[in-house]
Parts: structure tokens; C-alpha cells; sequence
């Protein structure tokens, strides 16, 4: 044998010794993962039973209700006074409106800013 194929042997003898740790820490940690996982999950609180699950309220489902709802009015100032902050303004409520007809915006319009619509022209 000469020292050439000596070196050559040894080279491909460290890589595979290298490639053997790296296998190990990867089966090591992926091992570590598992036994983390359990020890969170034993800590855990059991899983509902199924008497512990909701029930359904005593007058059946609840379902959607469809109303309009007005905004309260913003308080006006009088000429010369400073305008009011957003923390003087009292918590704005809205309330249900009288009228059943749903708002529509103008023709052409999708009602919302780069909705994409040509606008109202």
C-alpha cells in the first residue's frame, strides 16, 4: 500500500466516524423530543369526559340574529372651544335602528375602500 491510498482510506475513515456522530446527535435529540412531550402531557389536565362536555342551552340552539344598528352621536362643540379627545368621548354605544332597510352604497361602488369597484362617478 502506498501513502497516498493510506491517506485516502483515512480521510473516508474520519467521515464515516463523523457521519456516525452526526446519526447519534439527531437519534439523541429527536429521543429528547419524545421524552419532553411526554413529561409536558403528563402535567396536563385529563381530557374532559363526556358528562363534563356543553350541553345545549334549555330553549334549543341559539341562532343568528339580523338587526341594523345606528351610531350614537358624536357631541358637538361649540364655535371656538377645543375639539374633544378620544379619551373625553364617552364608550359610543349604538343602538337598533327603526328602519329595516339594509344601507346600500352607490351604484358601482363596493362600499369599502380597494374593494375593487369603479367608484361613484
Amino acid at each position: 500500500m502506498n501513502i497516498a491510498s493510506m491517506q485516502l482510506a483515512a480521510a473516508s475513515g474520519l467521515m464515516s466516524l463523523v457521519l456516525f456522530v452526526v446519526a447519534v446527535a439527531l437519534l439523541a435529540l429527536l429521543g429528547g423530543g419524545f421524552w419532553m412531550t411526554s413529561r409536558v402531557r403528563s402535567r396536563e389536565l385529563p381530557r374532559p369526559r363526556a358528562d363534563e362536555q356543553p350541553t345545549m342551552p334549555p330553549g334549543g340552539p341559539v341562532h343568528e340574529v339580523r338587526e341594523n344598528r345606528e351610531s350614537a352621536e358624536v357631541p358637538r362643540i361649540a364655535k371656538g372651544e377645543r375639539p374633544l379627545t378620544p379619551y373625553e368621548l364617552s364608550n359610543m354605544d349604538t343602538r337598533p335602528s327603526d328602519s329595516k332597510d339594509r344601507p346600500r352604497w352607490s351604484k358601482g361602488s363596493s362600499g369599502s375602500f380597494g374593494g375593487g369597484g369603479l367608484g361613484a362617478h
